[in-house]
């Protein structure tokens, strides 16, 4: 128990140290060596905690998650859906709210033409976020149902993720305005394809 516990603090503190030197110096410039250094532990230590920076990163991105996944039943309870799913997204963003700017050159890093193995592992954690927020929402369906709530939340969480990485508005209200209004749309549209999936067939 004792060293699971200082492995999660030395995980925790690798991952604030890699933070705060993108905060000063941007991302491209952590490397295991800076947070060594920083944290004047051997890089070997490190290296036994994390493979690589971008190891960091995601586990930067499963902190969010967890937090996410963390919002209490009863700050959702007596919403419709699309509120609930935008309770948990704005968790999610919150969660990660104080280094935006970081998340945005990570998001880059990741995306480079040069590291094309970033790129799917990208594909699958949109997915599981997707999911990890229809699920935290409580969001119901099946079928056509729900392919089109996988979908069009996929297509909101780009959207809105592009411009919360831009929104200099306090506490980036604006682009969780504009979530707010797609997701009602989307909600509204939801509705209409479970209304017509319980038609008999003629």
């Amino acid at each position: 128990m004792a060293t699971r516990r200082r492995a999660e603090t030395i995980e925790q503190r690798v991952v604030q140290a890699a933070l705060g030197i993108a905060a000063e110096h941007g991302w491209d410039q952590v490397r295991l060596s800076t947070i060594a250094d920083r944290l004047e532990l051997p890089a070997a230590e490190i290296g036994g905690h994390f493979r690589d920076v971008d190891a960091i990163a995601n586990a930067w991105f499963a902190q969010a998650r967890l937090a996410m996944l963390a919002v209490p039943g009863e700050e959702l309870a007596g919403r419709p859906a699309d509120e609930r799913i935008a309770l948990a997204f704005g968790c999610w963003l919150d969660s990660l709210a104080v280094h935006r700017r970081v998340a945005a050159q990570i998001l880059r890093h990741k995306l480079h033409p040069s590291h094309p193995h970033h790129w799917v592992p990208l594909v699958f954690d949109l997915s599981r976020l997707v999911h990890d927020l229809l699920d935290v929402a409580l969001v119901t369906g099946s079928g056509r149902l729900r392919q089109a709530q996988e979908i069009g939340l996929t297509a909101i969480t780009l959207v809105t993720l592009a411009e919360w990485l831009r929104d200099d508005s306090p506490a980036q209200e604006r682009s969780k305005q504009r979530l707010r209004q797609r997701l009602a749309r989307a909600g509204r549209f939801a509705r209409l394809i479970g209304s017509g999936s319980r038609r008999p067939v003629r």
